[in-house]
């Protein structure tokens, strides 16, 4: 064997031990790491924890307030830190995934109670785009509606 195709061959084998190819991920484990990261993002309006939303919200992410006004990655993470100071908890009910290639769409709702104010109990229904790049599934657009809700105890 001549010396450059030894070079060559030794260097491709090196780079399989070196830069391992990414793993498949089957859409099942796509669609529970979905709803997980859903579940922390409710949770983390409570929590003033914004580390999985640093990890999923893309860089170019711009979502839609109840209110009709956008957000970016910035403003949410803004508003994430701020959060425990006007809920009191929050939880997703229920999270719905479907798959188009590289692209999801998880629909589903969270209840809430907030610390004071009017409604104090109530429910976001959303919409979330995700987006997988480079091999990692992202948060691309959001939609929320707020739906008050009456007490869960009454």
């Amino acid at each position: 064997m001549k010396p450059f195709a030894t070079l060559f061959l030794a260097a491709v084998l090196y780079s399989g031990f070196v830069f391992p190819k990414p793993t498949q991920q089957t859409q099942a484990d796509a669609e529970r790491y979905i709803i997980e990261s859903e579940g922390q993002w409710a949770a983390s309006i409570v929590s003033g924890d914004t580390t999985a939303l640093q990890r999923f919200l893309a860089d170019d992410f711009l979502g839609v307030d109840p209110d009709g006004s956008m957000y970016n990655k910035e403003k949410a993470i803004s508003e994430t830190l701020s959060g425990p100071k006007t809920f009191v908890s929050n939880h997703t009910n229920e999270v719905k995934v479907r798959f188009y290639g590289d692209t999801a769409v998880a629909q589903g709702s969270e209840s809430w109670e907030r610390r004071s104010g009017e409604p104090r109990y109530g429910r976001y229904v959303w919409t979330d785009t995700w987006v997988r790049r480079n091999g990692h599934w992202q948060v691309v657009a959001a939609e929320d509606v707020e739906v008050a809700e009456k007490s869960p105890t009454k």
